[in-house]
């Protein structure tokens, strides 16, 4: 007879182990993958659960923020613009429970981490050669040729693909550090340097910053560490810099790493003159102006692009007609005013540092990896991809859940 339990976590970890891969595709099979996950749970487990989980108060939370974006929908300047992005956010509702229940009653977990562990040494391997070749492993070239774009073809987001799942692995990895072997110890090392030379080669400034600041979270929470492999870590950090913009630089053809961390970034922060006339500046204030013409509900989720790209709104040199501001909390203001805006940050930060304390004392590393990766979303001024776009959406939710999920004190299905 078929073992249906032993079936069923099998079919979850092979799908599972495919989430980077699916993104990687592209959005239209990550979203088949996790209607797969969620489409699995419902008829599996949802109906004994159903009772339960109305009761708990995470899943009661995701299901008013769900509420609030169908409220926002229609309220919004165009409905047709942000409904199907407010409406299917359920999908992520389902995603938390399934990966809470598979988690809960699987034990193959490694195998799906180490999975992707393979996966992130070939994005790796494949930026390396992208940024020595001008293409990547499958013949794709970036529009930008500061800008690699690996898998992606024609999409400049691999830096973000990278942080999506980097913290995971690493807190996978640090799992019992000082008991490994030696060799082990250095491999973790290597990994941890080669994914920030990549993420450097990258060009992409904001997720670079961004991985050095989650980094910084994960060492100085994680005290399974000894001391002096902290400072081991942090001068394999610093080298791995120097290397880029001291021996890379020199070479032909290759000095646009510099054009992009110093010329593009730290020149154009300290000289007034090319601030002015910087895209993410520009942007930002077109955010504001938005905000500032609707500032209670804003102009609704994925409305900014119609607001701000209406022709007699592009005849003021406030407005820069574009997909969204390129940061998150101008994202929130122009598209969800102040109500929304204190519903989002209220809801979102509630979840993320209500198991702040127990994920401290149990001391789970992959847990500390999802925390430091949520809280990069959240970084003032920084640019980045519009939050409730699928793309980054997933990698969010998909964090938000392992995050829940990966710890025995916080998995929702551990209450009962």
């Amino acid at each position: 007879m078929i073992n249906y339990n032993k079936f069923s976590n099998l079919f979850f970890i092979t799908i599972f182990s495919f989430a980077p891969v699916s993104i990687l595709i592209g959005p239209s099979i990550s979203l088949i993958l996790v209607l797969i996950i969620c489409l699995y749970y419902i008829l599996l487990n949802f109906k004994k659960d159903f009772f339960h989980l109305v009761n708990d108060k995470t899943i009661l939370i995701l299901i008013l923020l769900n509420i609030y974006l169908i409220f926002n929908s229609l309220i919004s300047v165009d409905f047709d613009s942000g409904f199907k992005r407010n409406f299917g956010f359920v999908r992520y509702i389902f995603l938390f429970l399934a990966i809470n229940y598979f988690i809960k009653v699987s034990n193959n977990l490694d195998k799906v981490f180490q999975f992707w562990t393979i996966i992130l040494l070939i994005v790796f391997f494949d930026i390396f050669y992208e940024f020595l070749n001008g293409q990547n492993i499958l013949g794709f070239v970036s529009e930008n040729p500061k800008r690699i774009v690996s898998f992606f073809k024609d999409e400049q987001v691999v830096g973000a693909f990278l942080n999506g799942f980097i913290f995971i692995i690493i807190g996978f990895l640090f799992q019992k550090f000082e008991e490994k072997k030696t060799y082990e110890k250095f491999l973790i090392i290597f990994f941890i340097s080669f994914a920030i030379l990549s993420m450097i080669f990258t060009g992409e400034r904001s997720n670079t910053i961004k991985l050095f600041f989650g980094l910084a979270i994960f060492f100085y929470f994680n005290d399974k560490i000894k001391f002096k492999h902290k400072v081991i870590f942090v001068f394999s950090f610093i080298f791995s810099f120097l290397i880029i913009y001291n021996y890379f630089l020199s070479t032909g053809g290759k000095n646009h790493i510099k054009h992009r961390y110093y010329n593009d970034l730290v020149q154009r922060i300290i000289i007034k003159e090319k601030r002015e006339n910087y895209i993410y500046f520009t942007l930002y204030k077109s955010g504001i102006e938005v905000f500032k013409l609707n500032p209670i509900f804003g102009v609704g989720n994925k409305n900014y692009r119609v607001e701000s790209c209406l022709k007699e709104n592009r005849k003021s040199s406030n407005y820069l007609c574009a997909t969204h501001p390129h940061q998150i909390y101008l994202e929130f203001l122009s598209e969800h005013g102040l109500f929304g805006t204190l519903i989002l940050l209220s809801i979102l930060f509630y979840l993320i540092f209500k198991n702040y304390e127990k994920m401290i004392i149990k001391k789970n590393l992959i847990q500390l990896g999802c925390f430091c990766y949520l809280l990069t979303n959240f970084i003032p001024l920084l640019p980045g991809g519009s939050f409730f776009a699928d793309f980054n959406a997933t990698l969010f939710w998909l964090n938000f859940s392992i995050y829940y999920a990966i710890n025995t004190e916080t998995n929702i299905f551990n209450k009962k």
